[in-house]
């Protein structure tokens, strides 16, 4: 089986559009639905269409997103999809010998972390709506391994992999009508050194 790689930015003015909130929470969105129109995403974030539309084509504009035409019923309809279905990434050394490089890689990656722990808080306060089958399943757990750089890389590549084959286990299931039970899953891992 040929290895999908994760597209990865390395263009400081792409990265640059991941630090509006918004056009992560339009991103993920989009990302969830495989396809969405302006007024469908709007409804999502809570945004009017006019600014949900000029983020959208932010996004477009750099390459993460593309137009469906395929996918209108009629002409009014503007559908969007991602260009990718395995997301992107990002790494802070491409952009470690520019100042203006490194504020960019921690302000998106701030964002992504906000985001991120709203969205847990989230499950966290509306917890006790979900089945006990689903609270049982959720998990949260920390582990502290003593690696190196490489094992440190080699790690996120195999976790990388595994949530890939999970998430296109999940999509092949979908598309071919199975949906009971089905929910959207958030995965957050984080791996990074640190000195107790």
């Amino acid at each position: 089986m040929a290895r999908e790689f994760t597209p990865t930015i390395t263009d400081l003015e792409a990265l640059k559009v991941f630090t509006h909130p918004l056009r992560i929470a339009l991103y993920r969105a989009l990302s969830t639905a495989r396809a969405a129109t302006a007024s469908q995403l709007a409804d999502q974030v809570d945004e009017a269409v006019s600014l949900v539309s000029y983020h959208l084509r932010k996004l477009a504009a750099h390459g993460f997103i593309v137009e469906a035409p395929e996918l209108g019923t009629d002409g009014r309809e503007r559908w969007w999809k991602p260009v990718s279905d395995k997301g992107w990434s990002f790494r802070g050394s491409d952009f470690v010998g520019d100042p203006e490089g490194a504020a960019v890689v921690g302000e998106v990656t701030r964002q992504l972390l906000a985001t991120r722990t709203q969205r847990y808080g989230a499950f966290l306060d509306q917890q006790s709506a979900w089945s006990k089958e689903w609270t049982d399943a959720a998990f949260s757990a920390e582990y502290l391994p003593r690696l190196t750089a490489a094992e440190l890389a080699e790690l996120a590549e195999e976790i990388a992999a595994v949530a890939r084959r999970w998430q296109q286990r999940g999509r092949a299931a979908e598309d071919a009508g199975d949906t009971v039970g089905r929910e959207q899953v958030a995965l957050h891992l984080y791996g990074f050194p640190y000195r107790p």
